[in-house]
């Protein structure tokens, strides 16, 4: 998807628009914090799938990426009816086990980010959950997406 011109962190990142509707808040008025790691898991699956992975290739490979770590930064709140545009980009990724991936969230209105994340994740046998070594399709769907090849 093209961004708008917004100030991102990384060039050509993977964008999704996010409107805040009173769903998404906590009791203190504004966005609760699980509403916006569940628009990162969205924003992760709609990159995903836009460089040419389905969960059926998933399934079909005995693999996946599972998440190991997050590191979540809440910079500021944002409220119903923000527009928010959300950003994604494979930053890591070692060809063998792991991949990082990097999102920011930047309030349209306020042009400032208001979250930014860090994600490790794994690769995994579907079938047992242990540790597996990336298929050739994910080192080269992952790895040619990589911004920086180096973890």
């Amino acid at each position: 998807m093209e961004a708008p011109s917004l100030p991102w962190r990384y060039q050509s990142p993977f964008t999704g628009p996010w409107q805040i509707k009173a769903s998404h808040l906590d009791h203190y008025n504004h966005v609760n914090n699980v509403a916006y790691l569940a628009q990162a898991e969205a924003l992760a699956w709609a990159h995903t799938n836009s460089l040419g992975l389905q969960f059926e290739d998933y399934k079909t490979l005995n693999r996946a990426m599972v998440i190991k770590r997050h590191e979540l930064d809440y910079l500021l709140p944002s409220h119903e009816g923000d527009n928010l545009q959300c950003a994604t980009w494979i930053v890591g990724c070692d060809n063998k086990l792991t991949l990082k991936r990097h999102f920011q969230f930047i309030c349209e209105r306020r042009q400032k980010t208001v979250f930014e994340a860090l994600t490790t994740f794994v690769c995994v046998s579907l079938d047992t959950g242990q540790p597996k070594r990336l298929p050739e399709q994910f080192k080269t769907i992952y790895g040619d997406a990589c911004i920086n090849p180096i973890l």
